[in-house]
């Protein structure tokens, strides 16, 4: 096996050599130091070189491991080919390894999945294999950042942040922030949390800047967006905010509703923010009320400012699917949205969009969405950030965000 990293040719050397205790010192070593393993790159300071490491239980040996690292390894299955993210054992240990040269502001959820079976079927790119790996694909187990969950039963993610990523100051919870009140509800048969601010004065108080969040069900129960709403709250960062974290109740009704769905957007304007209203406070000031989303949600945020700009001025998009429906730039149905905007008058409303630069599928529409907005005179903010289609991303990024249009409002002189 070809081996990079410097700390990994030394335990190489050392085992060879037959030096006493070598590969303990470095299990030791790397539970200190957590992994993966990050050096430096001797060709260029703005990359590292990162080496994944699994190591290997002798009570039932694996034939084969899998570094699953979000994205990069998923363009490579959509390319039917797993082969380059099989990890290589170091001879004579029972170190699996793999390296990966990356730019320093790389961030990346990642997961292992260790195989018990022929090579043949472990590399199977099929949806039923793929599933089935993801099912069983277990977190770093000396990586010492904060893990990030996963639903449906899965194992959590471990995360990846090289030096240079974007700092993520209000994602996890903090222990010495005022906590606001979760409520659970149920709005017209669909489930929705409410993330309120510490202190929220009821019914009658506010009105209250609201942030709609789609896929309410992995923003709230999964990743608790209400303590990242506490620590914006806390350095007051945004102006006291309810968030509404809209459940969209399964794939399939999750493909009906965030596919640029009229009925679905209606709803949100006419029976939930009305309710939110009613029972919480909320604003009825399109200026002071966001609607976010990533992927297909960030199509839906951006529909939904363009269908009913009077309720949401504000649509913060993450990943966005701009190039549904499906098909190639050149048909006259394909990257629909975009077209529409490019169509009608400019409309009262602010867009914040970011994308991944590891997003080789949608990289090229959001390009596309940001240059017709600002050709139509759009007030755009726009940013690429160095991941993927990852919720490790999205969380920072969705923070940030809300703080820069739900900011504090001045006073009153």
């Amino acid at each position: 096996m070809r081996i990079d990293s410097p700390i990994l040719r030394e335990l190489a050397e050392a085992v060879r050599g037959g030096r006493p205790h070598a590969l303990e010192d470095f299990w030791q070593r790397a539970a200190a130091t957590g992994t993966p393993l990050v050096e430096p790159d001797a060709t260029d300071p703005s990359y590292r070189l990162v080496t994944f490491l699994w190591r290997d239980d002798p009570r039932r040996p694996a034939t084969d491991v899998l570094a699953l690292l979000h994205t990069v390894t998923d363009k490579d299955r959509h390319s039917h080919d797993l082969s380059p993210h099989l990890m290589a054992k170091v001879p004579g240990t029972d170190v699996w390894a793999i390296g990966h040269r990356l730019r320093a502001d790389h961030r990346a959820a990642y997961q292992f999945f260790v195989a018990h079976g022929p090579r043949e079927e472990t590399l199977r790119t099929d949806r039923p294999a793929w599933l089935r790996v993801l099912d069983s694909a277990l977190p770093d187990p000396l990586n010492t950042a904060p893990p990030l969950p996963s639903r449906d039963g899965r194992h959590p993610s471990s995360v990846l942040a090289l030096p240079d990523a974007p700092a993520q100051p209000w994602a996890l919870p903090r222990a010495d922030v005022a906590r606001g009140e979760r409520v659970a509800a149920e709005v017209d048969g669909r489930r929705v949390t409410v993330c309120l601010p510490a202190g929220h004065g009821g019914a009658g108080s506010g009105p209250y800047a609201v942030a709609v969040l789609l896929d309410g069900e992995m923003w709230g129960p999964v990743l608790g967006f209400g303590d990242t709403l506490d620590n914006l709250h806390a350095e007051r960062a945004v102006e006291p905010t309810v968030a509404l974290l809209v459940d969209t109740m399964g794939r399939d009704r999750r493909v009906a509703d965030l596919s640029c769905s009229e009925e679905f957007v209606d709803w949100l304007a006419d029976v939930l923010l009305p309710w939110a209203a009613e029972r919480y406070g909320v604003t009825a000031d399109p200026g002071r009320t966001v609607v976010a989303g990533q992927s297909a949600g960030g199509l839906t945020a951006a529909f939904a400012a363009f269908r009913r700009p009077e309720r949401f001025g504000n649509a913060l998009s993450q990943s966005g699917s701009f190039w549904w429906p499906d098909g190639t730039e050149f048909d006259s149905g394909s990257e629909w949205l975009t077209r529409q905007y490019a169509l009608r008058e400019r409309l009262p409303v602010r867009f914040r969009l970011e994308v991944g630069l590891q997003e080789w599928m949608l990289l090229p529409q959001n390009r596309h969405l940001r240059d017709v907005l600002q050709a139509r005179g759009y007030e755009v903010a726009y940013e690429e950030f160095n991941g993927g289609h990852d919720y490790a991303c999205w969380r920072g990024g969705l923070a940030a965000w809300l703080a820069g249009l739900l900011g504090p409002r001045p006073a009153r002189g």
